[in-house]
């Protein structure tokens, strides 16, 4: 297989260095963009940008006009910082700005009020430092770039196994993006897209989980956005463990520009472009999947049933006079896959995803469109309205394989239909929200969302003693899920800001409400370092299916018992240090815990709790739950950064920590997501070489350690009498499977031509090969139980042309 791929990435390369420079003079392109007041959007004329090389030295520098643009004109291609300011507001510094030939760069650059006059105290801020866009936001944040979801080792370009590296974060499993953080269940992450609330955007993502083996979102579509662990501002609702916050980037307004992509993940086309030169814009990108491709030169992809997928996302921006603007943007995809275990001879042929006794034949899709109306009447003033729609959609059919193991090979006895489903969700959303700057010291935000859900749920499942399908689910109709919020930002001392809010959720579903306060207060009690504390309430619908879900489907009534089923709730404590020790380097310690309650738990006395839901791609019938359950998470957390200069960048951080919940049984146990400790280490080296420095190299690494996962031991007796895998509930998941260690290396080559930009890049995700242990199945033979692994070496390679 590495054979073969390598073979396949010599002859891209070797065509690559073909490329020969028309000239010989150096090749110069533009940085441009826009200075706006971070609370207001409000455009800054005359604020000053200055482009320094990665050498520290000036290149050079332009002021802003009066729709607060800059360009920075002519200058080499390369990897800048940028330097901002404005009187009255602190410096902003952007680091890691990279420049091509083949495309202008184009930055929206936010500047923060000053709210006292510094005569002593320089304040600074920095995209990529640990304080997020979202000004509301007092700690456990920090702004994602995407700049950096290219450089990372393994994170193969998705959002989601990006932030797996950051302190907190721990990767659900490798076949999936799903992210547990600071213990809680994937269940508990919310997606939001240019202000909407977005349903699970990921390839045969199943209802009601975040995450899926392959990422709708094309990072390259996406600006500077936020990532949030934890004591969120109080515009966050319906999510109890953290938030994507995503922002979608206009196209260029002037020039048209185009690439292409050809690579393991799929094939891609981009276009931007100005709709009228000068204002409005366009930028849309498709994507086709290319592993059928793959398996048929005989490369691996880490099972053999064929995932095919395809996705679209657009974005149309319309500024009008008096700083009003229009957008319309959508993201969507369509994917499906047929595992097909009856062709399957061998055990060790049985992949990591689906079960061995079936064959599935799943698909899967969502979309979301909106049209967004944002306004600055004033520089104190910003507000915006969105509508949107949006729907999720996933059908499956399993089939049972009878067997009967005969010597070496694994003989089908039969085939037979066990489980159908389908499910619809729609939701129509409508979302306000204003702010407005009272004075130097004092912000108010406020808006409210309001979602209506359309759904339509059918799920059908054998009983084999009667031979007859009986509805687990069947049920059609809509319901509503408002939410309100109120912010108000203080900053009481030129060193010392409250941020208080407070939430309100109601579903009409059941009438359950909730009321939450929150609060966030940070002091920098030194140039360069602070104290962070915050707190607040959250709480969380479930999967919208579980409410209709029938408890006893055998019964010739329909028992919706789980209907009136109140929100999950917690509580979240979180304390942090952060010291920017040198303007390249920082570190931050943070101390967190969350106390959960009215968690759903089984009425009738049992291990079970909805926290251990969420893990993988299945679906959860519970029996009839109650609000009864509690848990709790708590831990600490570690980061130290070397941000990208001098060639090079270094990221630690390392997370200890404990999940627990209490079951109906009234027993504590371990959920399934306490593996106690997570570890990651990344580093980057990239250097500019060739003639007049066209062409870039550039290698990375990472390494992440991590506790095993929980599991439940097998009571083998009652197995084989069952003849299928009967756990032994008092033990749930005591048990810890051997330490996590995954090893990544990514490799780019980047030549710049007059017109085109050429890369070609390697990620070889798990690069040692180490088996993982992914879960123990039981197979009733000799031996009785057989331990099945995470995704092994993977070899991930990309060519892009931009022009």
């Amino acid at each position: 297989m590495f054979q073969k791929l390598c073979s396949l990435l010599l002859i891209i390369f070797s065509a690559i260095c073909l490329i020969k420079p028309l000239s010989a003079e150096e090749i110069k392109q533009t940085i441009r963009g826009v200075v706006i007041d971070s609370e207001s959007n409000f455009p800054l004329y005359g604020a000053t940008v200055a482009a320094y090389n990665a050498g520290g030295l000036l290149v050079k520098g332009a002021g802003t006009d009066e729709k607060g643009a800059f360009a920075i004109r002519d200058i080499p291609v390369g990897r800048y910082t940028l330097v901002v300011n404005y009187l009255g507001y602190n410096e902003q510094l952007i680091p890691n700005v990279v420049l091509i030939s083949a495309r202008e760069t184009i930055l929206e650059i936010p500047l923060t009020a000053s709210a006292f006059e510094m005569d002593e105290v320089e304040v600074r801020s920095s995209v990529g430092e640990f304080s997020a866009i979202n000004e509301m936001t007092t700690l456990s944040a920090r702004v994602f770039a995407v700049e950096e979801a290219e450089r990372y080792a393994g994170s193969r370009g998705d959002p989601a196994r990006m932030a797996a590296n950051f302190a907190g974060v721990a990767g659900g499993n490798d076949n999936s993006n799903d992210i547990v953080i600071r213990g809680n269940s994937p269940l508990g992450v919310l997606w939001r897209l240019e202000n909407v609330n977005i349903p699970n955007p990921n390839h045969f993502g199943v209802s009601g989980n975040t995450g899926g083996p392959v990422t709708i979102l094309n990072q390259r579509l996406l600006s500077n956005s936020d990532f949030i662990t934890g004591a969120f501002p109080a515009e966050y609702g319906n999510s109890i463990a953290g938030v994507f916050d995503l922002r979608m980037r206009n196209g260029n307004n002037q020039n048209h520009e185009f690439s292409g992509q050809f690579g393991f993940l799929g094939t891609e086309l981009m276009a931007e472009g100005p709709i009228s030169k000068g204002s409005s814009s366009y930028l849309v990108n498709y994507r086709y999947s290319t592993l059928a491709i793959f398996q048929a030169l005989g490369i691996s992809i880490g099972t053999d049933a064929v995932p095919q997928y395809q996705d679209f996302s657009f974005r149309l921006n319309f500024p009008f006079e008096n700083n009003l603007n229009l957008s319309v943007f959508g993201i969507g995809g369509l994917s499906g896959i047929d595992i097909i275990n009856s062709d399957i001879s061998s055990p060790e042929d049985i992949g990591i995803y689906g079960d061995e006794n079936l064959d599935e034949q799943f698909r899967s899709g969502m979309g979301v469109t909106g049209l967004r109306l944002s306004g600055s009447p004033s520089i104190n003033t910003y507000y915006t309205g969105t509508l949107s729609t949006s729907v999720e959609y996933q059908s499956n059919e399993l089939e049972t394989i009878y067997r009967r193991p005969d010597t070496n090979v694994i003989i089908v006895d039969s085939i037979s239909l066990n489980n159908a489903y389908r499910f619809i969700q729609q939701k129509h959303s409508a979302s306000f929200n204003l702010n407005h700057r009272l004075n130097s010291r004092n912000l108010i935000r406020t808006g409210i969302y309001n979602d209506i859900y359309q759904y339509n749920f059918t799920d059908s499942l054998l009983n084999p003693i009667e031979n007859k399908f009986y509805n687990r689910v069947m049920a059609d109709g809509s319901f509503a899920l408002i939410q309100p919020y109120l912010q108000w930002q203080f900053k009481i001392l030129e060193n010392l800001t409250l941020n208080s809010g407070i939430h309100g959720q109601f579903l009409s579903l059941n009438n359950s409400y909730a009321v939450e306060p929150r609060v966030g207060l940070r002091w920098q009690f030194r140039r360069g370092q602070s104290l962070n504390f915050g707190s607040g309430l959250h709480s969380q619908m479930l999967p919208a299916y579980i409410y209709f879900a029938d408890t006893n489907p055998l019964s010739e009534e329909t028992n919706m018992l789980n209907k009136d089923i109140d929100f999950l709730r917690s509580l979240h404590l979180v304390a942090g240090y952060d010291n920017r020790i040198s303007r390249f380097l920082r570190m931050r310690v943070e101390a967190y815990y969350q106390h959960l309650y009215n968690v759903p738990v089984e009425k009738s006395p049992s291990a079970y709790s909805v926290l251990n839901q969420g893990d993988d791609l299945n679906r959860f019938f519970p029996d009839e739950l109650e609000n009864t359950g509690t848990g709790r998470n708590y831990g600490v957390e570690l980061t130290v950064e070397k941000l990208f200069n001098s060639n090079y960048f270094i990221l630690f951080t390392g997370t200890l920590f404990d999940s627990k919940y209490e079951g109906s049984d009234g027993n504590t146990y371990n959920t399934v997501f306490n593996s106690n400790f997570v570890m990651n280490l990344l580093g980057g080296w990239e250097k500019s070489v060739g003639t007049r420095n066209r062409s870039n190299i550039g290698i990375s690494g990472g390494i992440t350690f991590a506790g095993g996962k929980r599991h439940t031991p097998l009571d083998l007796e009652l197995s084989e009498q069952a003849g299928t895998a009967v756990f032994i509930d008092s033990l749930t998941n005591s048990r810890q499977f051997r330490n996590y260690f995954r090893a990544d290396v990514r490799f780019n080559y980047r030549i710049n031509t007059e017109r085109f930009t050429h890369e070609l890049g390697l990620d070889l995700v798990n690069v040692l090969n180490n088996k993982n242990v992914f879960r123990q199945s039981y197979t009733g033979g000799n031996p009785p139980l057989r331990e099945e692994y995470q995704l092994g070496f993977l070899p991930i390679f990309y060519y892009r042309i931009d022009f």
